[in-house]
């Protein structure tokens, strides 16, 4: 398996998961536009579109640094452009960008409602379309979305509705595009961690320091992805598939390398329960 010489479009790569699947893919060589709005330092949150093509270049790979909003179509529509004329073309979209807010319908204003939507569902749908004259020209096109399997169960939508529909909303993209776009041979799939992933959306958001040793780091979701990027796009579409099961299935045996902190309890991501199961050996706390 290789992504040498492709190239990737990916939102959200200044840090986290984006920023690890940018890493993974540069190891092989691979083109990475970094389409993200961190331009200058946060004093919180590590990393800029800058510094991401500086870790990308070091990688082994090349890098174009774009500031993007997904929220803004004509930015969005702009950068992929550059991105297919900066490196000769486009093979790989990734929708990694998201918003997160868990509070109920009672505790969540419309302009957090209005903001989680428009870069979860909007964005993805906007960064999609943009890329998709682009990637008909290349020869196994992927768009990967950062979004759970479709379970309708009202637990996945009580208590935390307006998330729940926004991140539905991305993975319902994956669902149509899939079936819109399987004749011409782009693979739309969406994946999802089985666990909490050491981001800064748990670190600072969700639940601190206690949480995020009870996670696996951002690597495991970067090393699933690559492979579903090796797979031939026409054989691959339509799919909703959960990390450490695409390494399980790819060989991986032995997933503590990916534990923040090796022998504690993992705990299990939100839209994954026991009804999912996990690979031989992993054992996970899942949300009731």
């Amino acid at each position: 398996m290789s992504l040498s010489g492709r190239t990737l479009f990916i939102t959200g790569a200044s840090r986290g998961i984006g920023l690890a699947i940018a890493l993974r893919a540069a190891r092989d060589g691979a083109n990475i536009a970094i389409a993200a709005k961190t331009a200058e330092p946060h004093p919180k949150l590590a990393g800029t579109i800058y510094t991401a093509a500086q870790e990308i270049e070091r990688a082994g790979g090349r890098a174009l640094p774009l500031v993007v909003d997904v929220r803004e179509e004509s930015a969005v529509v702009a950068a992929v452009a550059q991105c297919a004329e900066h490196f000769g073309g486009l093979d790989i979209c990734i929708n990694n960008a998201s918003a997160i807010n868990l509070a109920p319908i009672g505790q969540i204003d419309m302009r957090r409602y209005d903001l989680i939507q428009q870069i979860n569902t909007r964005g993805t749908f906007v960064t999609s379309r943009a890329c998709l004259p682009y990637l008909q020209k290349s020869d196994n096109p992927h768009i990967l979305t950062l979004s759970p399997p479709l379970d309708l169960r009202p637990k996945w939508f009580a208590g935390h509705l307006a998330y729940s529909l926004s991140k539905y909303g991305m993975s319902l993209c994956m669902l149509g595009l899939a079936e819109e776009y399987r004749a011409a041979g782009i693979a739309c799939n969406a994946l999802w961690p089985r666990t909490m992933i050491a981001t800064a959306a748990i670190e600072f958001a969700l639940g601190g320091a206690q949480m995020m040793r009870r996670s696996r780091k951002p690597q495991i979701v970067a090393d699933a992805a690559y492979v579903i990027l090796n797979r031939p796009a026409r054989e691959c579409t339509g799919q909703f598939f959960i990390d450490d099961s695409v390494l399980y299935e790819a060989g991986v045996r032995d997933f503590a390398p990916y534990s923040v902190e090796p022998g504690s309890a993992l705990l299990g991501d939100l839209f994954i329960d026991a009804t999912s199961p996990a690979p031989p050996g992993v054992q996970v706390e899942f949300m009731k």
